[in-house]
């Protein structure tokens, strides 16, 4: 047996190819919408790709399984749990295995039973893994979004996310229920599951890519409660905001993806200060992959900056309308990887991109670029009356502390609450470290805000050189 993992940092998103040398065939479970990494693997290790497995219609990631269907006849096993609501609607187009709680299915010698562990969604099933004819015990589980390496998934998505009422609770209940069947799996079975650290689809992720249902039992805090109503409340606290793509994916996954060879080609563009008020002005985006500090000093006025860091899948997901033609700013050393990335969460309508080679060789006078300023805490913290504070960090971090006076607005959704910005006193903008404020100063300009600027260090900084702190009761 051959066990491959594949990680997509951006995404924080866990795959896995598993073939049987024996009979030349693999799988692969949860796949991202880049097949080639599977294709390439596959290749140097002489397998067939001859199935795609999915624990669930995912939320945060488009699946590459449609791909897979596509480009080398893979079967794709989906699971028939849950209700109309949560079924797969392309399926006529590919071929397709819809499985049940205790399905097996058999690539040579590889064997994985299926066990439906609603939760995080109502469908979700988990793959138990067993190499025959070695041992008829089982040797790990592919939890999905089910059981993370400290975590259990969240059970608010469908309620939070999608929109869907009364799912919460509900979910948390169905959670509770499937760990017990979790607890009953022998403690050697290795855990794979399909997120690590910085995933939105829980709240402690551990960033270690695996573990055992042993050491689950005794370090994830979600199995450490044995009562259903206290499980649920815990289940339910603190958990970080939902990307607002997340509702563009479910219905994405469920209607089958945008097969990739369907979609335009991207073009090179030339830009002027007047073609990109004109994109604007059609109401087209325009995004500045650069690092912050070199949008900071320049930049094409009316662009917005989400660096291509690995944090820009996320950030792409919350700031970009999929409704809108988009047009990106980037070198031609990086326009691929980010166009990658923003097709692995379905942001397809990429007009095309500035080539940076081309911004670089004009002056300002041609091309009117415009800046802002980061100031230092110690520069501001004697004059703070002076500016109107706004605080971009998520809620959580709000509520541990935040500046006497600051406006709290996270910078997802920023756009959604522009106009209850005030406009009367220059703008100083925060978040823990610097980096999420500078993404929001660039929208703030964008939408016409001149004095804006972003606090260096963030509020790290600024409570080493200040106490001038306010500790909230409520949120």
């Amino acid at each position: 047996m051959l066990l491959r993992y594949f990680y997509d940092h951006k995404l924080a998103q866990a795959s896995y190819l598993v073939g049987c040398q024996a009979s030349g065939e693999a799988i692969v479970i949860d796949p991202m919408r880049d097949i080639d990494p599977y294709l390439n693997v596959a290749d140097q290790e002489g397998l067939r790709i001859v199935g795609a497995l999915e624990t669930h219609i995912h939320a945060d990631f488009v699946s590459g399984a449609r791909e897979l269907a596509d480009r080398v006849g893979a079967t794709l096993y989906l699971s028939d749990e849950g209700d109309e609501n949560w079924k797969y609607q392309y399926l006529d187009s590919v071929p397709h295995v819809l499985v049940k709680d205790g399905d097996i299915i058999k690539i040579g010698n590889i064997q994985l039973e299926v066990m439906h562990t609603p939760g995080h969604t109502p469908e979700h099933i988990s793959f138990i893994l067993y190499d025959l004819p070695a041992t008829k015990k089982p040797i790990g589980i592919f939890t999905g979004d089910f059981v993370f390496v400290g975590d259990v998934g969240r059970p608010d998505l469908l309620e939070e996310a999608a929109g869907i009422k009364g799912t919460a609770v509900p979910g948390a209940k169905k959670m509770f229920q499937s760990l017990k069947r979790f607890r009953e799996l022998p403690d050697h079975v290795q855990v794979w599951p399909a997120h690590g650290a910085g995933s939105a689809c829980g709240k402690a992720l551990g960033a270690v890519p695996s573990s055992t249902v042993g050491y689950e039992k005794i370090t994830n805090w979600a199995l450490q409660i044995d009562d259903e109503d206290a499980f649920v409340q815990a289940l339910l606290a603190d958990q970080p905001e939902p990307p607002k793509y997340f509702k563009h994916m479910k219905r994405i996954n469920k209607e089958g993806p945008t097969l990739l060879r369907d979609l335009k080609v991207i073009p090179r563009l030339y830009a002027s200060k007047d073609v990109v008020e004109r994109w604007i002005g059609k109401g087209a985006q325009v995004v500045d992959i650069r690092p912050a500090s070199k949008f900071e000093t320049a930049h094409l006025a009316g662009t917005i900056n989400i660096p291509l860091n690995n944090s820009f899948t996320n950030w792409a997901g919350w700031l970009i309308d999929y409704d809108r033609d988009l047009y990106l700013v980037a070198d031609q050393q990086h326009v691929e990887e980010a166009i990658t990335a923003l097709h692995s969460i379905g942001i397809d309508r990429i007009a095309g991109y500035i080539d940076l080679g081309f911004v670089n060789q004009f002056n300002d006078s041609r091309l009117e670029l415009d800046s802002y300023e980061s100031v230092e805490p110690e520069d501001v913290v004697s004059r703070l009356e002076d500016y109107h504070i706004l605080d971009v960090r998520n809620l959580s971090e709000w509520k541990s502390g935040h500046i006497e006076g600051a406006q709290h607005i996270m910078l997802g959704y920023l756009t959604d609450r522009i106009d209850e910005i005030p406009k009367n006193k220059p703008l100083l903008v925060h978040c823990q470290l610097g980096g999420r404020s500078a993404m929001a100063v660039s929208i703030l300009k964008q939408h016409g805000f001149k004095k804006v600027f972003n606090l260096a260090g963030g509020y790290d900084r600024f409570t080493k050189v200040t106490k001038k702190v306010d500790v909230p009761v409520h949120a």
